[in-house]
């Protein structure tokens, strides 16, 4: 590593580092001051802004949005209480796993905001200690992000291993993160269920009991949601909400076992290890393709029948002897590269302009990507519950929910792209700095992504940030969705809105952010859940990949 690596590498810290201090949108605002700094003091050339996977969150978050304008989630809340008020001893157990599936089920681990002073009032009723059930319960909600079929963080690894060829669905990783972030809360519970000293024997807790005022601040107060009525509009746009979602997960079902429900095109890409092509202008609309060899990683073009001659006699490989194909204007004015009767063509246009040329692209049937489909499902479900469900929009981008995910979206496209410029413009650097480490132990890639989580408080910025990198090490992708788990890691300092708001909702002040910073209660349960959930989904796809090849 070059000391201007370092020094770049710098910048991308500071710059993660300072956003965090600010929180919310400057995440992402600056970012892009790191990304200035990058691109016009270092003229690091830009990476591509994280576009497909901002659309689908804005999409997902959208759709939440309006759910929760359509007072769907309150009802949501409402059958999560009856729950645990049924079986309050078992709110240390109950309530993690109540909160993981409110956010598998809405894609966001901000709707559990309203549950959280719920599960303290019931602990307190209970005798409990609040800091077993709320402190795991708060990271259980974040842990739930990894295993929804609408979150950023899934989204973005199933676009991202797709373009690295490994195409694996959103309801594959789901089928992986799931029972592994299960096993990691079980284990945290079981850490959780003793933890601290019962509230009769909290000394402590009994010394603020004597004053008249903090006693009926903790035991004066009964959060609850049963006292409000739900109207039907409301239990519909539920309805409307989990009926999109089974209809995405009954589509990458059937694709995992081989049937296309979806509309399939013709698609035209760049054929392999061609980048350009060298064209002669025989008219306004035909072209000359020549022939080439490749030479290594070189490409050499082959003008006369000599050069072909010479070529094959070294035993070259020829990809294409000559071929005239039919060109719009449109394509040919947009090279602006034209030498006399030759010039140099991107490959790439002629595939986007849909234009097949025999040894530079060639043609296959695709099928509509499950990205395009989750978004027009997700926007179908908004106009439903707006027109059906009386959700107004107003009320839903001044909620929390989507007001929340939109500071997702610009931290994801802030940090994204400042992180790909960087990797993105060192990617051989890192692959000798690191291949070796991750050839012998490819697994570790987990702890590279725990740490950066820690900084950027995001785990689909983190799937979008790294993943590529890790891509580009050879690490196999069945490992790296081993250690999906690992992306969570932003509980390790305790300055995120759902462990801040959990500590204030404990009216017990059992529930803390200790002195010196990392000694709070989530600390452990956190940990114990991210290394025990990353070991059970390694084990997990390993099965999956070796033993019933699902992917």
């Amino acid at each position: 590593m070059t000391l201007l690596m370092v020094v770049e590498f710098l910048v991308v810290l500071v710059a993660l580092w300072i956003g965090a201090r600010y929180g919310s949108l400057a995440l992402g605002a600056i970012s892009g001051i790191g990304l200035a700094i990058l691109v016009f003091g270092f003229h690091l050339k830009p990476g591509n802004p994280p576009t497909d996977v901002i659309y689908i969150i804005i999409a997902a978050v959208t759709c939440a949005g309006i759910l929760q304008a359509s007072g769907g989630i309150d009802w949501m809340i409402q059958i999560a209480e009856r729950m645990l008020r049924k079986h309050p001893n078992r709110i240390t157990l109950l309530a993690p796993l109540t909160t993981f599936l409110l956010t598998v089920l809405v894609g966001t681990g901000h709707v559990v905001y309203t549950l959280m002073p719920i599960i303290c009032d019931i602990a307190l009723q209970k005798g409990i200690r609040p800091e077993r059930p709320c402190a795991i319960a708060s990271i259980s909600a974040q842990i739930g992000i990894t295993c929804s079929p609408i979150a950023a963080a899934v989204v973005a690894f199933s676009a991202i291993s797709a373009d690295n060829g490994f195409p694996v669905s959103n309801v594959q990783i789901i089928m992986l993160t799931i029972p592994a972030c299960l096993i990691g809360i079980l284990a945290a519970v079981a850490y959780s269920w003793n933890r601290g000293l019962d509230l009769d024997k909290d000394p402590k807790f009994h010394a603020r009991l004597k004053d008249p005022k903090q006693y009926a601040y903790i035991y004066g107060s009964n959060a609850t949601t049963l006292d409000k009525e739900i109207p039907q509009h409301s239990k519909n746009a539920v309805y409307i909400f989990l009926a999109t979602l089974v209809v995405i997960v009954i589509i990458s079902v059937c694709q995992m076992f081989g049937t296309n429900l979806l509309p399939s095109y013709k698609n035209i890409d760049v054929a392999d290890h061609v980048c350009t092509a060298t064209l002669s202008k025989q008219s306004v609309d035909t072209v000359q393709v020549r022939t080439f060899a490749l030479q290594g990683k070189d490409t050499l073009w082959l003008p006369t029948d000599h050069d072909v001659a010479v070529a094959q006699g070294k035993g070259m490989a020829i990809e294409h002897i000559a071929d005239t194909v039919t060109v719009s204007a449109a394509v040919l004015a947009g090279d602006g590269n034209d030498q006399g009767t030759t010039f140099t063509a991107d490959a790439k246009k002629f595939a986007k302009g849909g234009i097949a040329v025999d040894g530079i692209t060639k043609t296959s049937s695709k099928p509509l990507s499950m990205n395009i489909v989750i978004q027009i499902l997700m926007l179908t479900a908004c106009a439903l519950m707006i027109i059906f469900c009386k959700a107004k929009p107003k009320a839903a981008v001044s909620g929390p929910v989507w007001q929340n995910g939109m500071v997702a979206v610009v931290a994801i496209y802030g940090i994204a792209w400042m992180s790909n410029t960087y990797f993105d413009n060192y990617q051989a650097e890192m692959q000798t700095l690191l291949g070796g480490i991750v050839k012998d132990y490819p697994w570790s890639i987990a702890f590279a992504f725990f740490a950066v989580s820690i900084l950027i408080n995001s785990q689909g910025a983190v799937v979008v940030s790294m993943l590529p990198l890790a891509y580009s090490l050879g690490i196999p992708g069945w490992i790296l969705l081993g250690v999906m788990p690992s992306v969570y890691g932003y509980f390790f300092i305790p300055n995120y809105p759902s462990d801040i708001a959990t500590v204030n909702f404990d009216r017990s002040g059992t529930t803390v952010i200790g002195k010196y910073l990392l000694n709070h209660s989530f600390m452990v349960p956190g940990l114990i859940h991210v290394f025990c959930a990353t070991i059970a989904g390694l084990g997990i796809s390993y099965a999956y990949h070796f033993w019933f090849g699902l992917y």
